[in-house]
């Protein structure tokens, strides 16, 4: 089954002004460890509600359920929050669905090139029929990435794991210059 990104409500058919407020303040917090994009544009911001008790709620869901950055994501969406006036509020983190590299935006992928990551390529998300969910236990092979430096296609991988475990390690045969590449997943 196919999470999609969530989709930030319509101002004009809020009822609730301070989940408008609360996502226009979240639009800029940025990922710790990519900070030239917003965990909005990486896909990892999933809700801005109201819970049941009445309590602002932020749903984030992290890029892979080991990720260290998410306690710096939570105190850094707390912050915003709390500057913003908008308290009380909670941060609940939510590990189904999963998060894939599908939720990224366009602009979260252009924003990785310009800054030296090969953005992913492709969906890893197929569409299955209705109620079927499908595991993949064995990646797809897929085509080398791009040097988001160059451009060039004749790229090679040097390690699985890059800066972070969400990356692998590539370098460009023909500018030679390393970068890492976010896997899609």
């Amino acid at each position: 089954m196919t999470a999609t990104l969530a989709a930030r409500p319509d101002p004009t058919d809020a009822t609730d002004a301070a989940l408008d407020h609360a996502w226009s303040v979240l639009e800029a917090v940025p990922d710790p460890e990519i900070p030239v994009v917003s965990i909005r544009e990486l896909g990892i911001l999933r809700d801005v509600r109201r819970a049941a008790d009445g309590v602002l709620e932020v749903v984030i869901t992290p890029t892979y359920s080991g990720c260290p950055a998410m306690s710096q994501i939570a105190e850094d969406i707390g912050m915003v929050l709390d500057g913003a006036g908008l308290k009380p509020h909670r941060i609940a983190t939510v590990l189904a669905p999963a998060w894939t590299t599908d939720w990224m935006t366009a602009d979260a992928r252009e924003k990785l090139r310009a800054y030296g990551i090969a953005p992913p390529t492709g969906n890893c998300a197929s569409t299955p029929a209705a109620g079927e969910k499908v595991i993949r236990f064995a990646p797809r092979p897929m085509a080398a990435p791009a040097c988001p430096r160059c451009g060039s296609a004749h790229t090679e991988r040097l390690a699985q794991f890059g800066s972070t475990a969400c990356k692998a390690l590539y370098r460009c045969i023909d500018c030679r210059e390393p970068f890492d590449y976010f896997k899609p997943y």
